[in-house]
Order: C-alpha cells, then structure tokens, then sequence
C-alpha cells in the first residue's frame, strides 16, 4: 500500500530475518505507536467517509472466530438487499478488523513468513495443519446464483466474497503494531517490530484502506459517515 512511515523502514527488504532464528533478540528500534497524518492514506478513509449510499453499517470486528464474524454481514446485506429492497449499489458494508479479526487484512505471503496460522492457532481446512495462506479470503467456487440455495453465492461471507459485494475492510495500524511485537517475540525474529508492521501493511489485501486507530475510525465513520453502528 506504500504507507510513508518512519524513515528507516525504506530498508526492510534488508532489515527482515528468516523465520527459524528462534532466539534472536528484535532490534532496539521501537514501534512507531502512534500514526501521524503523513502515515497514512487519509484520502481513501475521506472517500468512505463521502459515501452516498442509501444504507451504511459498519461492524465492529475484534476476534477472529475462524471468520465466522463476517456470516453476520453477508446476513444484512442479503436482509437489506432482499428483504427490504435495496438495490445492491445502495448498500455500503464495512468491517472494521481490530484485535485479532485484522489479521484476515494480510495476504498468503504474510501468513506464510510470519506462520500466522501457528501463531493464532488457526488450521488449514483443506490441510489440517497450522494455515500458511490466508484460508479466509478465497471465494467459494462454481456456487449457485439463487440466494435460496445454501451453496449460493449470496451465502458466501469469505472475504474475497464480500468484497466482491462492495464491503470495504479497514485495518488498524494499533492491532498490526501489537500483532507484530507477538509475532516478533514469538518466533524469535531478527527484524524490528516496525519492519514487521511495514511488511504486513505493504501486503495488505486489495481495498484494505489502514486507519490509525479502529476506535477512533469507527467513531469518524457514525459521526461523519452516518454509518449504523454494529457489533460483529
């Protein structure tokens, strides 16, 4: 995604170690715990801010739950779309990932290099082994196109699905920073806590928009937005 964070990221490629260095101390560098308005890209946020759809809801995601946070979102959309009428370009979905749930943020590269199934304890459900790709975001294929049937497309909620929908995932730079020093402690690694942060954030999922602070992003979107608050 490009973020503009503190100048010495610039050599991360460098700076991050392999996996396996188990025991390696992380470099003294501290995290960056704060985003500044050059950090990020306050654009995007400003463009969900300005949406002109008929209904707008953001839900408020902590846990990851294996995923099963997001069968509540494609549960309104098909209400709202189906029940109460509202056509599809008229429905504005939000997940606000924060905590553990944001971890859904990051793309196949990511869970593979910082093992993040083994750090969740999330398995592979086609391998049964601690996932080292994103088993969330792949949309089911071959899928029926009548929302009666439970192998429809509108009974899909993984991610990839529900982007497909037009529901926009934020990620919060907190929780990244946090997830980062777990994975770092965890494994052992060489690379600072930043370097970690600024990897995951530049292999963010297409549309994944960064915020500084998910509580505060979602206080923005009920304010400024007029989104209907959610707990996911």
């Amino acid at each position: 995604m490009g973020m503009s964070r503190r100048s010495f990221v610039s050599n991360v490629g460098a700076g991050v170690a392999a996996l396996g260095s188990l025991g390696a101390s992380a470099s003294s560098a501290e995290a960056q715990l704060v985003y500044m308005p050059n950090d990020w890209h306050m654009a995007e946020f400003d463009k969900l801010l300005k949406s002109k759809a008929r209904v707008k809801q953001v839900f408020d995601c902590e846990k990851l739950d294996n995923g099963d946070f997001l069968s509540p979102i494609k549960n309104s959309i098909n209400g709202l779309q189906f029940g109460f009428n509202i056509p599809a370009d008229q429905i504005k979905m939000v997940g606000a990932l924060r905590g553990s749930a944001n971890l859904i943020n990051f793309d196949d590269s990511m869970w593979e290099k910082y093992q993040i199934g083994e750090y969740t304890k999330t398995d592979d459900p086609k391998t049964s082994k601690p996932a080292v790709r994103n088993p969330f975001f792949p949309k089911k294929e071959g899928l029926s196109t009548d929302p009666q049937n439970q192998n429809s497309a509108y009974q899909d909620y993984t991610a990839q699905a529900m982007m497909d929908r037009g529901m926009t995932f934020l990620s919060c730079h907190n929780a990244t920073t946090h997830q980062a020093m777990g994975i770092v402690k965890k494994f052992g690694l060489k690379a600072s806590v930043e370097e970690v942060v600024h990897d995951l954030q530049t292999h963010m999922l297409p549309g994944v928009i960064s915020v500084p602070a998910m509580v505060s992003a979602i206080a923005m979107l009920q304010v400024d937005g007029k989104f209907a608050y959610t707990v996911g």
